[in-house]
């Protein structure tokens, strides 16, 4: 089973915290496939999500510094010049990420200098991984990205089964969801769905539905104490994932069946 999914949406709107729910549900139904959590949002913060100890240390694969100049021929911080396009990246899911719970995670990290659009070893190191994750793995991969998505290129977009928006109840998630489907559709991304999170009433879904007709709402997430509580305290909600609220559950579901 290959299933592709990236998560997108402005700050605050819980995000992550979906992402790793969805990330741990998926493993909890599917024993026999990995699951990979890629945490390429610059908030580095999808650990904690998935329950893994803020003591581990986590090297982003941005910060491999040896390990990109062996692979591409540059040292880390330079522009220009020449170095490998297309460097070897098949092994890193394996040697530089951390399990728990049948989710691998593995942090992108962020080039520190010249933007997005950076002719540098870093970011080239960090291109190819991703192609690798979304076109030549198969399993399932989950992306927790910033609002520019900056890490998917139109290499990867076409294999990308779905973008996930995720919004608040309110106008401005409207804005946020506007930008970032733009964003996704410029790169060539088809399914771009739009999941409602912090719930707490009928009317919220009614906002969400009016505010964004012409989006698809794969589903809507209440607000849980559980959630709540977990965010406040720095842990992971749901210890026991089979406690999750059911429209998470049938979320989930919907998007296995996107799998190939």
């Amino acid at each position: 089973m290959s299933l592709k999914i990236a998560v997108g949406g402005k700050g605050g709107v819980g995000k992550t915290t979906i992402t790793s729910l969805i990330a741990r549900s998926i493993a909890a139904l599917n024993k026999d496939k990995r699951v990979i959590a890629i945490d390429a949002d610059p908030v580095a913060n999808l650990a904690a999500g998935l329950g893994i100890d803020e003591s581990t240390p986590i090297t982003p694969v941005s910060e491999l510094s040896q390990l990109i100049y062996e692979r591409t021929g540059a040292k880390p911080g330079t522009t220009g010049g020449f170095f490998t396009l297309n460097p070897k990246v098949d092994d890193i899911p394996d040697r530089f990420s951390i399990e728990k719970d049948g989710v691998k995670l593995l942090v992108m990290g962020t080039v520190k200098k010249g933007g997005s659009g950076c002719i540098c070893p870093e970011a080239t190191m960090l291109k190819a991984l991703m192609n690798h994750l979304v076109l030549a793995r198969n399993e399932v991969v989950v992306m927790d990205m910033e609002a520019g998505i900056e890490h998917l290129g139109r290499a990867t977009s076409g294999s990308v089964d779905a973008l996930i928006v995720v919004v608040n109840p309110g106008k401005r998630s409207r804005v946020a969801a506007d930008k970032i489907r733009q964003l996704g559709r410029d790169i060539g991304i088809k399914n771009i769905v739009v999941i409602g999170n912090r719930i707490k009433s009928e009317a919220d879904k009614i906002m969400i539905r009016e505010s964004m007709p012409d989006y698809t709402i794969l589903g809507f997430i209440p607000e849980t104490d559980e959630i709540v509580t977990a965010d406040r305290n720095g842990k992971r909600p749901f210890e026991d994932i089979n406690r999750i609220p059911e429209e998470l559950k049938e979320i989930t579901q919907k998007l296995l069946a996107l799998a190939k």
